[in-house]
């Protein structure tokens, strides 16, 4: 048994208090206490409260003390929405779209996705493993504590399973959890679009070999498809993602973001855990998000890297009463960023999101789409000692500063995982 830790002297501790997911109004109660305190024992919370409660815990007396020193404590973020595994940035398109190219016009040059596939497929699994291990420690001096991270860059049997298997080692290898999801169906790779039954080959390939190799293998919790124009339609997205149903993959979707296709209508029909994007959605659709368990994932980190003017319709989302959340899309072409921060100051900018609904969408809400909103997502009893500290006296301070990171401490499992400098410990 570890020995305990008492964390108190924060100038706010956000707890995110309260029973599931956060809608409409409750989307802005972040829980906040003064003068308050979190033991940590075994890696899990054992107390949080007022300081005198806490310190009246049978454990306190034994407790070391760490002194947040006038900072804010909350969860530590849950990232619901990456692509960890890559072997590139794509910085010449990023360029070409500042110079007056589109997403889809680069695509179809053989950039975006597929540029991505031809350098994955290229590069050994240790190169990867060790960008992805860089970007990991980047999570975590961001304040993010757990993370899903998806394939889709290798769009072959062997490209799939060195994704799927490096996320696997890669949990075990450093502190933060990676929640993995098979995204074959991200688009029909190159080898396949050359003759008329490419499409129906590349959907037998994933349905048929892919799927019940990795549900055997146990390599993914959930199944995506990017069911957009140019990748995959309603109906295909529907036959992967009911093919992973039966494998017990939970299903996931990419929707309505350069398009309205129908996805986001799927995804509530499938009982999908998410749908993400989703800039061009319309009524029906955000009323049936209000009404489903499926939560809406707002990604404005991609919007703002394309310099496209329509965000994803937060304000409506929330007021109808959807489950909204928050994530990065951390991905080499369209938003490469680790930073959950500067997704909240967007979310607020962009998306006219409060900062308290930013932090409950990038926390419990996010937890809640990954199925562990019992395990993590706020400051409760029993729950993982996943924290953030903040090196700011007021959380609204955390997306106001901009493009700057003032985390100061991560804590993960009850350990502290990144610190801009040591806290004062006793």
């Amino acid at each position: 048994m570890s020995i305990p830790t008492l964390i108190s002297g924060a100038s706010q501790l956000l707890t995110l208090r309260g029973r599931g997911p956060r809608r409409g109004a409750a989307l802005a109660n972040v829980g906040i206490q003064k003068n308050a305190a979190v033991l940590i024992a075994d890696g899990l919370i054992a107390a949080v409260g007022s300081r005198a409660q806490v310190e009246a815990h049978p454990m306190a007396s034994s407790a070391q003390r760490l002194d947040a020193a006038g900072r804010v404590v909350l969860p530590g973020f849950v990232d619901s929405h990456t692509h960890l595994i890559h072997a590139a940035n794509r910085a010449d398109e990023y360029e070409l779209r500042i110079t007056g190219a589109s997403y889809e016009e680069i695509a179809k040059r053989g950039g975006g996705i597929l540029n991505s596939v031809v350098k994955l497929r290229a590069a050994t699994s240790d190169t990867l493993k060790q960008r992805a291990h860089l970007a990991l420690k980047q999570f975590a001096a961001y304040g993010t504590t757990t993370i899903e991270a998806k394939s889709g860059y290798g769009l072959d049997l062997a490209g799939e399973l060195k994704i799927l298997r490096l996320h696997k080692e890669l949990s075990t290898e450093q502190p933060l959890d990676i929640v993995s999801t098979f995204l074959g169906a991200h688009v029909i790779p190159g080898e396949f679009r050359t003759c008329p039954s490419g499409v129906n080959d590349y959907l037998s390939l994933l349905i048929d070999q892919l799927l019940p190799e990795i549900a055997s293998q146990k390599l993914a919790e959930f199944c995506d498809v990017f069911c957009e124009r140019g990748a995959f339609s309603v109906a295909q997205s529907k036959q992967i993602l009911e093919a992973g149903k039966r494998h017990g993959l939970r299903p996931r979707i990419h929707a309505e973001q350069l398009s309205r296709t129908g996805g986001s209508q799927l995804a509530v029909s499938l009982g999908s855990a998410s749908c993400d994007h989703l800039e061009k959605i319309n009524r029906a659709d955000i009323r049936a998000l209000a009404k489903s368990k499926t939560v809406a994932t707002l990604l404005p980190g991609c919007g703002f890297h394309l310099g496209l003017n329509q965000y994803a319709p937060a304000r409506d989302l929330i007021d109808a009463g959807a489950i909204v959340a928050l994530a990065t899309d951390y991905n080499p072409g369209t938003s490469p960023t680790v930073s959950m921060p500067m997704i909240l100051s967007l979310a607020c900018t962009q998306l006219r999101m409060t900062p308290a609904e930013a932090v409950t969408a990038a926390t419990i809400n996010s937890a809640y789409s990954l199925g562990r909103d019992k395990q993590i997502g706020s400051l409760e009893v029993g729950k993982l000692a996943d924290i953030a500290i903040f090196d700011v006296d007021d959380y609204r301070e955390i997306p106001y500063y901009f493009g700057m990171n003032t985390c100061h401490t991560t804590i993960k499992h009850g350990q502290i995982v990144y610190s801009e400098s040591s806290l004062t410990t006793t």
